[in-house]
């Protein structure tokens, strides 16, 4: 490839990341059931649909290549309230994906490492005889606390609820409840640090 070739592939790729992206006033931004001041999701975006049952803060930046979806298909009618939100100055890393059907909350400054992955619905399994990629899904809410930061890869599992300025370390996969203050590491996660007001960081 000859130079100038390079130099217009990237000048190309530059110009369409810069006047890709969606914000408040853009018609992308606008299809969504609020978009904050100030939030950018940047481009290329990954898959996302649902946006009237999406609420995004002020002040959010979403990464590259994130998936944000609302329902099981796109046109789904969830009823007149977000079923996905997320809280103001979030920061959701590239390639992570967050998929809602009943309820995810994502509290203020919570940020993620790239690849994280966020849900509120499983497969069923009742039933032995029947695939269980046939079976009815299984939704719990999930809850993630102000000021948590979600390392590289970290998976959150419905039924989760994370509480305030928690460390999910990288990998983690979370289920259950998750005390504010503590560090969680593991498969499943398990708490390795909490804080105690008398003597700061404990090892657990």
């Amino acid at each position: 490839m000859s130079t100038l070739r390079w130099r217009l592939v990237h000048w190309v790729w530059r110009s369409a990341a810069k006047s890709g992206v969606v914000t408040a006033d853009t018609p992308a931004g606008r299809r969504f059931a609020a978009f904050g001041a100030e939030s950018v999701i940047a481009f290329p975006p990954g898959t996302v649909f649902g946006e009237g049952s999406i609420a995004i803060g002020a002040g959010v930046l979403i990464g590259a290549q994130v998936t944000l979806s609302a329902g099981m298909v796109p046109g789904q009618d969830l009823g007149p309230l977000p079923v996905l939100r997320v809280g103001d100055r979030c920061v959701i890393g590239r390639g992570s994906h967050i998929v809602a059907h009943e309820s995810v909350v994502i509290g203020d400054d919570v940020f993620t490492g790239p690849y994280v992955y966020v849900t509120d619905q499983n497969h069923g399994y009742a039933d032995p005889d029947t695939p269980i990629g046939r079976q009815f899904p299984v939704n719990t809410p999930v809850r993630i606390g102000a000021g948590s930061w979600l390392g590289a890869g970290a998976i959150i599992l419905p039924g989760a609820c994370i509480g305030r300025n928690v460390v999910v370390a990288a990998g983690s996969v979370v289920r259950g409840e998750v005390p504010d203050y503590s560090v969680v590491a593991g498969v499943p996660a398990r708490i390795v640090r909490r804080h105690d007001p008398a003597d700061g960081w404990i090892r657990t």
